[in-house]
């Protein structure tokens, strides 16, 4: 059944080969995305299969090999946390498609691109959260990076959505790079590819030398993916992207990668005083400066840009403080804490269901009344009631106020900090006290936020003539999806223990397998806990909400006092320019367009690298008393070649020098005589005949020189590289010769008559041994001939247009 798994991966990816000519057959008469619909609802129906046996606790694995001698291997793992983002992926996937065929025009968009980029970006999202070994799941991961580059540059002709894209990308390949480091100590650490051996071999790792660093790179990685402070800058501007791409990334998948890798790597880092204070602080971080800078927001999708950074500050600060449970081992306490883990994944569905909803509802707004700007919508709870009601459900379970799902989570976090600012180790009993106060007034400005989302848009004055166009309610085939989602979040509500019982426990559980083998944990989900403090937290959240909302105009202006010059999209675009000027200087000194000066950072190079290796690290080294004495012959043959290379430096024409570079090869060919080594020899000569007859013929057609060449200038920077790459390659082979570590190939290759049947060990290797080679080579030589080509056939620029016309 689980070897089912690598095709459901990659089935997106071979469909999307597809769409191009799907698209160019179809288009007009059909919306390309009806068929491409059909991907993501039948990889959700499949995975929707295995709800029963994960519940159960069962998991399923399969192996297909990959690059198997290095132990690299395409395995498949399907437990709890992989299902329920799975069923995500594949789930807000399906609804966001069909939000598309209504919201993207099929006459006036390249759905093709469209749909090519999203289905890469489905499959690469389902590898990387089914992915065993970690560099399979970089693979996916970095696929998932440049997909969503390609995404968020969808409308390419705007300078926004170019300059978001190469944003998002910068920082999320950075992370990804930052990744792989930490993914290669975490190997070098546990001896193992495989994510749950190195989970079976967790208990000793925390005393390795490598295990801090591999734990901040790992969470480099994340952090920048999943938009934790300060990395989060590339989200807002990613919302250049059509509001399809944005409810699908920046809500339910990509930026829940980062939130999965710390989620995976828990039973690994967890019980760690560093991995506690780093992933809750950042997320406690994130959680109030993305709700602080969603208030100051005019534009829709800005506001839910930084409120998915807030929320997804608010999932990481619970993985944070769940992990303390790991500390605790088997017991009360770890219970206690592990319910921060639950919190963190029942929120993790919830935001994807309530954010989901308002991505696709102020889509509809702006394809509506063709803006998003605050300042210009108000009184449209009338002209749009469907889209009103919508906002409604989910800017109140973003909130966090009953009857939404967002109330159940937001209680459970609550409760999260409360008892980790009770909590005696790892210091928590000085600084866990600011935890609930930080959490609690980000909750505060979460609920302005919320406010401003529905009563700013929906209620106040119309205002038609700052719009521009006739608002009406949208199509139902575009309310579908969000009514959907929306509908989800109130069953989810009045429901919870469904989803906790088939979903979240079992996700809770891979995320804890040590409790999860106890079973001690006992969880029930309810709306009521009686008169506690958590309840009391959100009373104040409301009243001071409401409170600050209202006089909202008397205290806006404090966003104002803050000095633009020091927000970290300055320090990201400053970086940048002065990065472009740094390379622009830098390509200026040695992109000359002379060959000479080519030649001589190249010659440079090998003698600083290679002759100050060899000094370092004291390869020089001579072992003269193995070597063959040199004949009268041989002598000779040193002393003509020395001979004609000089004459080569200081001849006065072009043609002695072009008669004294061949006779230097031909004189190397009778060393291959003495050596006998006849075929060589031919070899040589057919290859000095043919060099220099194409010599003396691309002299013939170059253009003659004003002034004819009389001598060649010496200069000291030619003297010094020239005789400096002579002595340090001369001193490399004389090292190499006297310094035998291994045992010499030739040995084998002598056995070229039984291992290949050649006779010639020469063509043997070069057809048999080194076949590849001597075919990639041949196919450089045809891509030079065919650029050669190329260059003498195009016309440059500057000709006469008419002539150029016949």
């Amino acid at each position: 059944m689980s070897s089912w798994l690598h095709i459901m991966i990659f089935i997106p990816f071979l469909f999307a080969i597809g769409v191009p000519y799907i698209y160019k057959q179809l288009t007009p008469r059909i919306h390309t995305g009806w068929f491409v619909l059909s991907i993501p609802l039948v990889i959700f129906a499949y995975l929707f299969t295995y709800l029963p046996n994960i519940s159960e606790g069962n998991t399923f694995t399969e192996t297909v090999p990959w690059i198997p001698a290095y132990n690299i291997n395409f395995i498949t793992y399907m437990d709890g946390l992989s299902l329920i983002l799975g069923l995500l992926i594949s789930g807000i996937g399906t609804l966001v498609i069909l939000y598309s065929i209504f919201y993207l025009s099929k006459h006036r968009e390249a759905l093709n691109n469209f749909y090519v980029y999203l289905l890469i970006f489905m499959g690469a999202m389902l590898g990387l959260v089914f992915s065993d070994n970690i560099f399979v799941l970089y693979v996916f991961w970095e696929t998932t990076s440049i997909s969503s580059f390609l995404l968020i540059a969808y409308w390419y002709e705007r300078e926004k959505s170019r300059y978001g894209a190469q944003k998002s990308m910068l920082i999320t390949i950075f992370g990804g790079l930052a990744m792989l480091a930490g993914f290669i100590m975490l190997s070098m650490i546990t001896d193992t590819y495989s994510i749950r051996e190195m989970i079976s071999n967790s208990a000793d790792l925390s005393t390795h030398s490598l295990f801090i660093p591999a734990m901040i790179l790992l969470l480099i990685g994340a952090f920048t993916k999943s938009a934790q402070f300060p990395f989060s800058i590339w989200l807002p501007d990613a919302m250049e992207a059509p509001t399809p791409i944005s409810a699908y990334l920046h809500s339910a998948t990509m930026v829940k990668a980062g939130i999965y890798l710390v989620a995976r790597m828990t039973p690994i880092f967890g019980g760690a005083a560093e991995w506690f204070w780093l992933v809750s602080g950042v997320g406690l971080i994130t959680l109030l400066y993305g709700s602080v800078n969603a208030v100051r927001q005019t534009d829709l999708k800005a506001l839910l840009a930084y409120s998915t950074i807030s929320q997804l500050g608010l999932i990481m600060s619970l993985l944070g403080l769940g992990s303390a449970s790991l500390y605790y081992g088997v017991g009360t306490d770890s219970s206690v804490y592990a319910m921060a883990i639950f919190a963190a994944i029942f929120h993790l569905v919830n935001h994807s269901t309530f954010k989901g909803c308002l991505f696709m509802v102020v889509g509809i707004i702006d394809h509506e009344t063709g803006t998003r700007d605050i300042r210009r919508l108000g009184g449209l709870m009338h002209l749009m009631p469907i889209s009103f009601t919508l906002t409604v459900i989910g800017s109140f379970a973003m909130a966090g106020l009953p009857p939404f799902n967002g109330f159940l989570s937001k209680e459970m976090f609550f409760t999260a900090v409360l008892n980790v600012s009770t909590m005696s180790v790892f210091n928590a009993d000085a600084l866990g006290i600011a935890i609930p106060i930080i959490a609690w007034i980000a909750s505060v400005f979460t609920f302005i936020y919320s406010m401003i989302l529905v009563f700013k848009t929906f209620r106040g004055k119309n205002k038609p003539e700052k719009l521009g166009r006739v608002v009406h309610e949208a199509p139902i085939g575009m309310l579908l999806s969000p009514l959907v989602l929306g509908s989800l979040v109130i069953i989810i509500f009045f429901f919870p223990n469904v989803l906790s019982q088939y979903l979240i426990k079992p996700a809770m559980n891979a995320v804890l397998p040590t409790l999860a083998d106890t079973g001690e944990m006992k969880v029930k989900i309810s709306a009521w806990h009686g008169w506690n403090t958590e309840l009391f937290m959100t009373f104040g959240v409301i009243g001071l909400g409401t409170l600050l909302y209202i006089y909202l105009k008397k205290w806006y202006r404090i966003y104002h006092l803050y000095p633009e010059n020091f927000t970290l999209n300055s320090v990201y675009d400053l970086c940048l320019v002065k990065m472009e000027s740094l390379s622009k200087f830098i390509t200026e000194r040695y992109m000359t367009g002379f060959i000479r000066d080519y030649l001589i950072y190249i010659f440079s190079f090998i003698i600083l690298v290679v002759g100050g290796a060899m000094w370092f690290f004291d390869g020089f080294s001579f072992d003269p008393s193995k070597d063959a004495p040199a004949n009268m012959f041989e002598a000779g043959l040193m002393t003509a070649m020395i001979i004609t290379a000089i004459t080569v430096l200081f001849s006065k024409t072009r043609l002695t020098s072009i008669v004294a570079v061949g006779a230097l090869g031909f004189l190397v060919s009778f060393f291959f005589v003495l050596f006998r080594a006849p075929d060589l020899a031919l070899t040589q000569l057919v290859v000095e005949t043919v060099t220099t007859a194409l010599f003396l013929l691309c002299f013939y057609h170059l253009p003659q020189l004003r002034k004819e060449v009389s001598r060649i200038q010496f200069k000291a920077v030619n003297a010094v590289i020239s005789i400096g790459v002579g002595v340090v390659v001369t001193l490399v082979a004389l090292s190499a010769n006297g310094n035998r570590l291994f045992e010499s190939i030739s040995s084998f290759y002598e056995n070229s008559y039984e291992l290949a049947g050649a006779k010639n060990i020469v063509n043997s290797i070069l057809v048999d041994f080194r076949g590849i080679d001597t075919m990639l080579e041949i196919l450089v030589l045809c891509i030079a001939g065919i650029g050669v080509y190329t260059l003498i056939k195009v016309r440059l620029g500057g000709g006469d247009k008419n002539e150029e016309a016949k």
